[in-house]
């Protein structure tokens, strides 16, 4: 379990890295927050790639997938695993719990993040 834990965290390390340098090359114009959208479709990219990859390779070690989905893609993005996750729910036809997952987490993350931020006044 330590071993794990301390794979998620050197992957996060370098996906929280690699997040900081993208956004510092794709520096917001005014208006639209180009390096988080950036980062947020990169990452979902990646991790579709990935996702697809370690299925049709059933011999990957668990501590690769660990590395480089849970930690690389959850550092670089936690939307990534959101939209992962939303997938899944689409492919096995749990509409209802997708459109909930999905309506749900960006209303209620939008929200959230406005009381957060009043809280502080």
């Amino acid at each position: 379990m330590i071993k794990d834990i301390l794979l998620v965290g050197a992957g996060s390390f370098i996906g929280g890295a690699a997040r900081y340098a993208v956004s510092l090359l794709m520096r917001s114009a005014e208006g639209f927050p180009w390096g988080t959208f950036t980062v947020n479709m990169i990452g979902c990219f990646l991790i579709g790639i990935l996702g697809g990859w370690m299925v049709r390779q059933p011999n990957i070690s668990p501590a690769i997938s660990l590395f480089l989905s849970v930690g690389f893609c959850g550092g670089f993005t936690t939307f990534s695993t959101f939209s992962k996750e939303s997938l899944a729910l689409l492919q096995s036809c749990h509409y209802i719990p997708f459109a909930l997952y999905a309506i749900g987490s960006v209303a209620l993350g939008i929200i959230c993040v406005a009381i957060g931020y009043i809280a502080t006044k």
